[in-house]
């Protein structure tokens, strides 16, 4: 093969053609067949970062016998030299496929006043960048029957747009060559590149695109050239030959060998206990039990390789930072506005004066009128005293270390509750409804069984029976005569933390400025569809050579027993919320899915159209998981200081994730018939009868979870013809089976697990991973400060103990004295509060770059026009669904959703703008 030179010529003699200053661009390199220009070596070469120069350069001229099959263009400005590349045997025809890659600017680590800046320079240095692409065969050498040689070629940036720099490259495509399935590429700058797509032009079947959405790293970092795939669906047997290969190796590159701490930069996924929330190093006080064990069974999280803790060596050492692969972090406009937010909440002003509030941290507030004033003066902060680095300043994560705010006053915002009405966390109609329509709606549950009775060991424990009788509750249930009446005819419900507490009450007293009992709390569905509180037990276990403590609390008009009352619902409430946050939020959707991004990337190719159906509900979990884990249940960090549990919060976890957590009953249907919630009924809408008519978590719920499915059910139908095809899949099988042996492999023996053998079994697999999290996490997330602002309303400790629990004389007159006091002494401390106040702000924003479940098409959807049509009637279902939600809010007859002073439960309308909307249902847990 030769190459035909088209110069245009500025002088000349009998031997050399001289250029001056001509700007080099390599638009080509064929493997197969290529050149070499000679250079004369007394001319000097230099070169920057947009590409090599020379102030006078002298070309020889090529003659016929210079043809060689072998060698390279170093860079030949277009306007100055033109190429056509022709068979030497005239029988090989090419055509010209023009490349356009998009690139977002280079990541600086610049987030806060250089940011703007940082954009800027980023982009000036992607122009001239080269990029070196290799266009990769869906076939196989016919002759060879291996893969055919790449097409190489260099792109470089030569476009700013609005969203980065346009790079562009021109190959030279043989017509046999077949159709291109993947680009291999590899970044030769020396600052990380984020690719956002590639596409090919001028082909004849059509522009192939290349969703890339990537950071690939410099050649000097990362030798090992990224392989993308086009957005074309395949299942791994129907993948084409001259991929094969490649979608194996890109995959196990992706698992790494276990080994070695891993770099920033890396894309390895892997997986490892729960032994990095503690810091024995700093203090012994900081060690905590690894949760991933036979003793604490727990989800797998994925792997950092850190060295290990000296004073512990089963534990990682504490750092900043903590890894989760490149493509896992927030995307810079996610960054800024988390770091913005956290920096205008005030974070950065507490550390500056966590030493002096730390000399009193069980400060509390004086009155309710000092509350009041958090939302119109803000929270005044102490002037620091620092003495020395605080633990919690040792967690708080290093982006928020760079703030330079300098305020001295917290401010926040009024929460939506509290403007609606001021004193709505004072009803008992408020507290029972927000079991339906609050934060928290997974927790209340059927009264199916009577008397009621704890499983622990009544010797350790004390005796199981409860000390709620049928005395008290029969008084108070108007039209039924007896407890077993109204159980057969389902009005009694419950909150049920007793046996999950009891065991760590002894723990936790002896931790000073906290308290804990276990709880039951009783509610009556009344005719008009409302829960009515009818009773709180607390129960403190043998202790301290003290027999079991137990008494029930009622609603009540004497003005001590009134008091006790609002004291027991403030223990109850903080049990509430300390449930909430470890099991609901923490453990059900963000730590239960960890497992599943990481099998996902290990053992779905990119490829498979399961990964691209998965792969909106993964995005940024890892990330959020691992700020958690430095910041919030850490030791010592912001769930530890401010929550009753305390030091024995994540193991709290542990048990439940242990005795709850079951892979099928996080499917909505299955979790409602199993709290009793709900029957089945096949001719009910989506197949069930609420127990409860009006619970606006599931009726709003059921219509996401349906959409879902159904969107699922065609697009897994389209792929999956029938069993066959899903036994056969190799991929699918090893994701499924790494998913309970290692990612949830302390549960692996279980029989709850579901088999994978048919395409039903895939479909309902995957609507539950996809409800985890989208509507499960916005259910029990972005009302958090709604409800949480105003932390009278869910405080998430109670300080101190029942004033009837064993007082002594001084204790019992001063809450006779003053109630009002008692119940601030045991309400949050101001620190508590405020640090609550700030996290629970923070997870209830919308980040501007929220992707909403079915909002916008994913790329490779709109490859397939079967799929695009399917995802097209999903969009429409749930535009539908807002509608609904909207008639039901403005219904008066549903009074747990609509009436006077309340808020409007909007939680599962599916779209949101950026804030705290107390809306939008995200594809993925990604705050």
């Amino acid at each position: 093969m030769y190459i035909c030179l088209h110069i245009r010529p500025i002088t000349s003699n009998k031997n050399t053609m001289t250029l001056k200053n001509p700007y080099f661009h390599q638009s080509f390199i064929n493997n197969r067949a290529s050149f070499s220009l000679r250079v004369h070596k007394k001319y000097n070469w230099h070169s920057n970062d947009n590409g090599c120069f020379m102030n006078q350069w002298k070309l020889p001229f090529l003659n016929t016998h210079q043809r060689k099959k072998k060698a390279c263009i170093v860079g030949c400005d277009t306007k100055c030299i033109k190429t056509m590349m022709v068979s030497s045997h005239g029988n090989t025809k090419t055509h010209k496929v023009k490349v356009i890659v998009a690139v977002k600017k280079c990541s600086g680590g610049g987030i806060l006043s250089n940011f703007l800046s940082e954009c800027v320079d980023g982009i000036k240095q992607l122009i001239g960048n080269i990029l070196v692409l290799e266009l990769v065969s869906v076939d196989l050498d016919q002759k060879t029957n291996l893969e055919k040689k790449t097409i190489k070629g260099h792109a470089q940036g030569v476009e700013k747009k609005e969203r980065g720099v346009q790079y562009e490259c021109t190959f030279e495509l043989p017509s046999d060559f077949g159709n291109v399935g993947a680009v291999l590429v590899q970044h030769e700058h020396h600052k990380e590149v984020f690719l956002r797509s590639i596409v090919l032009h001028d082909v004849p079947y059509g522009p192939v695109h290349f969703t890339c959405n990537s950071w690939v790293q410099p050649k000097h970092d990362c030798p090992v050239k990224r392989v993308f795939f086009s957005d074309k669906s395949y299942l791994p047997s129907q993948t084409p030959c001259g991929l094969r290969r490649l979608r194996e190796v890109e995959l196990m590159l992706l698992r790494g060998n276990g080994e070695g701490e891993r770099k920033s930069y890396e894309r390895i996924y892997d997986y490892d206990v729960y032994n990095d929330l503690g810091d024995p190093d700093f203090s012994i006080d900081l060690k905590r039990p690894i949760l991933g064990c036979s003793e604490h069974p727990y989800p797998r999280r994925c792997r950092t390789g850190r060295e290990h803790s000296i004073a512990d060596p089963l534990s990682e050492r504490k750092c900043l930072n903590i890894f989760v692969p490149r493509d896992e972090a927030f995307a810079e406009i996610k960054q800024l506005q988390f770091t913005t937010t956290t920096i205008s909440l005030g974070l950065s002003a507490i550390l500056a004066s966590l030493d002096t509030i730390f000399i009193d941290q069980n400060l509390g507030f004086a009155s309710f009128q000092d509350i009041d004033m958090l939302y119109k003066e803000g929270y005044h902060l102490p002037h620091p005293e620092p003495k020395w680095l605080t633990l919690l300043q040792k967690v708080i994560p290093s982006f928020i270390k760079v703030a330079t705010d300098n305020k001295k006053t917290l401010h926040f915002d009024t929460p939506e509750a509290v403007k609606r009405d001021r004193f709505f966390w004072f009803s008992d109609e408020e507290f029972a409804r927000e079991t339906l329509s609050g934060v928290n709606p997974y927790s209340i549950q059927l009264v199916k069984e009577w008397p009621l009775r704890s499983k622990l060991d009544p010797e350790i424990y004390g005796p199981p029976e409860s000390a709620i009788t049928r005395e008290i509750i029969e008084s108070q249930i108007i039209g039924y005569r007896t407890v077993e009446e109204a159980i057969v005819e389902k009005k009694l419900f419950m909150l049920d933390y007793h046996d999950l507490f009891l065991p760590y009450v002894s723990k936790v007293r002896e931790i000073k400025g906290t308290t804990l009992y276990g709880s039951r709390t009783l509610f009556f569905l009344t005719k008009q569809g409302t829960l009515k509180p009818l009773a709180i037990e607390l129960t403190r276990p043998i202790m301290d050579g003290k027999p079991q403590w137990k008494q029930v609390f009622t609603p009540a008009s004497h003005s001590t027993d009134l008091w006790l009352w609002r004291l027991a619902k403030a223990h109850v409430l903080a049990h509430d919320s300390g449930y909430h946050e470890l099991v609901n939020h923490w453990l059900r959707t963000h730590c239960a899915l960890e497992p599943f991004i990481i099998a996902t990337n290990r053992q779905l190719s990119t490829m498979h159209p399961v990964y691209k159906l998965l792969h909106p509900h993964m995005r940024y979990t890892m990330e959020i998981n691992s700020l958690a884990r430095e910041v919030l249940i850490c030791a010592n960090g912001i769930i530890e200081i401010s929550f009753s549990t305390n030091k024995y919060s994540m193991e709290i976890s542990s048990v439940a994730y242990d005795q709850l957590w079951r892979f099928d009953l996080q499917a909505l249907p299955n979790d409602l018939i199993h709290r009793g919630m709900a029957l089945e009924d096949p001719n009910a809408p989506q197949g069930l009868m609420l127990t409860i008519e009006d619970y606006p978590f599931a009726n709003d719920g059921l219509l996401i979870w349906d959409a879902i499915k159904q969107w699922v059910t065609e697009y897994i139908n389209h792929y999956y013809s029938n069993s066959s095809v899903v036994k056969s899949d190799q991929e699918l099988q090893a994701w499924w089976t790494e998913i309970q042996k290692v990612g949830h492999g302390d549960k692996y023996k279980e029989p709850w697990w579901p088999s994978l053998e048919t395409p039903k079994d895939l479909i309902d697999i995957i609507t539950t991973i996809a409800w985890i999290a989208s509507g499960h996490h916005a259910a029990v997330n972005f009302a958090q400060y709604t409800y949480g602002g105003y932390f009278p309303n869910r405080p998430t400790i109670a300080r101190i103990k029942m004033p009837t629990e064993d007082p002594s004389k001084e204790e019992w007159e001063n809450f006779l004295k003053n109630p009002e006091q008692t119940l601030l002494e045991c309400l949050p401390s101001q620190i508590q509060a405020t640090l609550v106040m700030v996290i629970l702000n923070l997870l209830s924003n919308h980040s501007p770059d929220e992707e909403y479940i079915g909002q916008y098409m994913e790329p490779s959807w709109a490859e397939n026009q079967t799929i695009k049509t399917s995802f097209e009637r999903f969009n429409k279902r749930l535009k539908e669904i807002e509608g609904i939600i909207d008639s039901r809010n403005g219904n008066y007859n549903l009074k747990n959703r609509c009436g006077a002073g309340l808020v409007p439960y909007e939680l599962m309308k599916p779209f949101s703008g950026p804030g705290i909307t107390g809306k939008g249902v995200p594809y993925s847990a990604s705050i």
